[in-house]
């Protein structure tokens, strides 16, 4: 089969290389020629471990990758095509913008040239997938196409795996033959007895939006029993591990820290609930989940600017820690940087390091002092304050750290050291819900 993906961001990217790695002719389409022109060079538009070298692989040794920013000249021929593109919340509401995902169903309609499935691979509300068979059916014979609904559930940082080894491939369509075509398409996930989820094209848009909103719920209700630890002598980490041992609940999802960030839960959950209320259905613990996540970085922020007497003026912080999880460059919604900012404008000095992130948060927060390093990052700090759980962070040698220093205080927002062990060392030290 020859399949075209439509859009190069995270899900379009991801996936296309992985269909490669599967053995499938994989076309990339992007209207961005710089990003084409980057993408054939071999760059990567956006950090994710592993995705640089199945680029090379599958551009210069396979050749099972090509990219083009044609649709219209990748469509030839094609069997399958995926939309990928993007559905950022709107600017002025919570719904998720629908606009480049009915801009590429009207392209696709307008340079069907035979029998192929229309594949909505981006995360959208549901009854989107109806209304792009429609925006197709008002030009296309019905004969020639099908629309299914396949979400995506890749985890940043670990999105190879998460695609070569997924829980669960959901597929939502209508007809035989388009199920029939998905199942083909994840043929090689067989092996490794991969649950196929057949349903309704309603019910898949829905379970990667339930899906999204569930976990994020997980989140924002530990993070709000950590903070009834911390005022009753409680341990959030003792907690949450008997509860995570009960099979009902599982331990996923319920590490206490400073609130859910990135491209996925912060929009998925407002557009969930968007939809919901559109349709006169009450999901009010999803406004409840998205207002405490919302102002748990904020409250964080006090709680760090309270131990100096709130007066941060000549208060230095190493922050280490800018992208909203380990193993990616996304800043986006991320925490750490809603942190860090609410303590530049107390008036803090921002020494701030991340593997991968400086050169997004940049973006955002321009004003504060990017390092090289963690060691730099320490030069003459009052404090170190651990936002994101990178690896590097994860044994740092704090006797070295201390040389650097002025004081010696340390808010761990992941939870990842102990506290006795800080202490010994002369830290005073300060986790979530505890």
């Amino acid at each position: 089969m020859k399949l075209v993906i439509v859009g190069t961001g995270y899900v379009g990217l991801v996936s296309g290389l992985c269909f490669a790695e599967f053995g499938f002719e994989t076309i990339c389409v992007d209207t961005d020629k710089n990003r084409i022109d980057n993408l054939k060079r071999g760059e990567c538009p956006f950090y994710e471990p592993g995705l640089e070298n199945l680029l090379h692989k599958h551009l210069n040794q396979t050749k099972l990758l090509t990219l083009n920013a044609s649709l219209s000249k990748a469509m030839v021929d094609a069997d399958i095509i995926f939309i990928t593109v993007g559905t950022p919340t709107k600017r002025l509401e919570d719904e998720a913008d629908l606009s480049a995902v009915y801009k590429v169903a009207e392209d696709i309609a307008n340079n069907i040239n035979k029998y192929c499935l229309i594949v909505t691979k981006s995360t959208v509300p549901v009854g989107t997938t109806r209304k792009i068979n429609k925006i197709i059916g008002n030009k296309v014979n019905k004969e020639n196409f099908d629309t299914v609904s396949n979400p995506e559930f890749l985890r940043e940082g670990s999105a190879i795996t998460d695609f070569m080894r997924p829980d669960r491939v959901v597929i939502g369509s209508d007809t035989k033959r388009a199920e029939q075509m998905m199942r083909e398409l994840y043929r090689p996930l067989y092996l490794l007895e991969t649950p196929i989820v057949s349903t309704t094209i309603e019910s898949a848009e829905i379970i990667k939006y339930a899906s999204n909103s569930f976990l994020a719920t997980k989140i924002a209700f530990i993070n709000q029993v950590a903070d009834l630890c911390e005022v009753t002598g409680g341990n959030i980490q003792d907690v949450a591990k008997a509860m995570g041992l009960d099979k009902r609940i599982g331990s996923k999802f319920l590490h206490a820290g400073p609130g859910f960030g990135g491209s996925c839960f912060p929009k998925d959950v407002k557009a969930f609930n968007s939809t919901a209320k559109k349709l006169n259905i009450n999901l009010s613990i999803l406004d409840a989940v998205n207002q405490s996540n919302q102002i748990r970085p904020e409250t964080i922020a006090i709680k760090i600017s309270n131990y100096f007497n709130n007066n941060l003026k000549n208060i230095t912080f190493s922050f280490l820690g800018l992208s909203f999880k380990p193993d990616t460059d996304d800043v986006r919604d991320s925490t750490s940087i809603i942190i860090a900012e609410s303590l530049y404008d107390r008036g803090a000095t921002i020494n701030a390091f991340d593997p991968q992130g400086i050169k997004n948060a940049k973006k955002i927060l321009p004003n504060i002092n990017y390092c090289q390093s963690i060691e730099e990052s320490c030069i003459n700090a009052d404090a170190i304050i651990i936002a994101t759980e990178w690896n590097e962070f994860r044994a740092l040698n704090f006797k070295l750290l201390k040389e650097k220093m002025k004081d010696y205080v340390i808010f761990d927002l992941r939870n990842i050291y102990n506290k006795e062990e800080l202490n010994n060392l002369e830290f005073v030290y300060y986790g979530i819900g505890k």
